[in-house]
């Protein structure tokens, strides 16, 4: 579904990625990492709407974003939300799903029943026809969530989706995600470290730019010790993994698709 290759990435002269290398298939990736370790920046540059790698390359769906017409025609099969969202405030839900469905080209017989079937999958329903003005915080992000996840996309990239989410919708949310991994790639960026394990098959922390470790949520929760901060043996195994050294650089694009058939959550 995505390789990244060699990614490096920032803003004017301050570095925010070096040199990454990440392989995706199908199934759930979540994304960990302190406040400015460059998640955000990475997600953009995935959902090619901003940024463009450079150095680095990017393979989505087996093909390199090497043009301008493979940059334009990758995000009809993505579904993006980003941290923070622009929505026309007059905008009802279901105009804003519909509206976001029309921009990534879904065709148009299937946009007014997709967007329908995101919004109760958010289970917003009762509130399709409210402007976006009238919503929750926790409602907004979850008509954000709709538009992401409308006409099950086959790469889902979600910056932080349960900001401002009850626990039970967060539970709700899980349960949504899980079931659009059965056949697509969702990456997922979170603060609740504990809820990658209910989610995500696969797991990466990143830090300074760097991802210092890359495996199951099993596998990070066997890195804690005793002295590492935290409460549950995940959140010390992520606390462990900030003090880590940055990965080994990636094998190279043959080697990569190979690793991937073995890893969890690859297609």
């Amino acid at each position: 579904m995505l390789d990244v290759i060699g990614l490096s990435q920032g803003y004017r002269r301050r570095p925010v990625i070096h040199d990454l290398h990440l392989s995706l298939g199908t199934g759930a990736f979540g994304l960990l990492g302190p406040n400015g370790s460059g998640k955000s920046t990475l997600l953009r540059t995935l959902a090619t709407t901003a940024l463009p790698a450079h150095p680095g390359h990017l393979r989505l769906f087996g093909q390199p974003l090497d043009s301008r017409r493979a940059v334009r025609a990758a995000p009809r099969r993505i579904g993006y939300l980003p941290q923070s969202f622009a929505h026309p405030p007059g905008f009802t839900v279901r105009d804003f799903v519909r509206h976001c469905a029309w921009l990534r080209e879904v065709p148009a017989p299937r946009i007014n029943s997709a967007a329908d079937e995101a919004i109760d999958r958010v289970e917003l329903g009762d509130r399709a026809d409210t402007p976006l003005r009238k919503l929750s915080g926790g409602m907004l992000r979850r008509a954000g969530v709709a538009q992401a996840i409308c006409d099950q996309p086959d790469l889902v990239i979600l910056d932080e989706p349960a900001n401002g989410l009850d626990p039970q919708q967060r539970v709700r949310l899980r349960a949504v995600l899980r079931e659009l991994s059965a056949s697509s790639c969702v990456v997922v960026s979170t603060h609740l470290v504990e809820d990658t394990t209910h989610l995500c098959d696969r797991v990466g922390v990143l830090y300074e730019g760097r991802l210092r470790f890359d495996g199951a949520p099993e596998e990070l929760a066997d890195r804690a010790d005793d002295g590492d901060a935290g409460d549950t043996p995940l959140e010390r195994g992520y606390t462990a993994a900030l003090a880590a050294p940055p990965l080994p650089a990636g094998a190279p694009l043959s080697a990569a698709h190979g690793d991937t058939a073995t890893r969890p959550g690859a297609s």
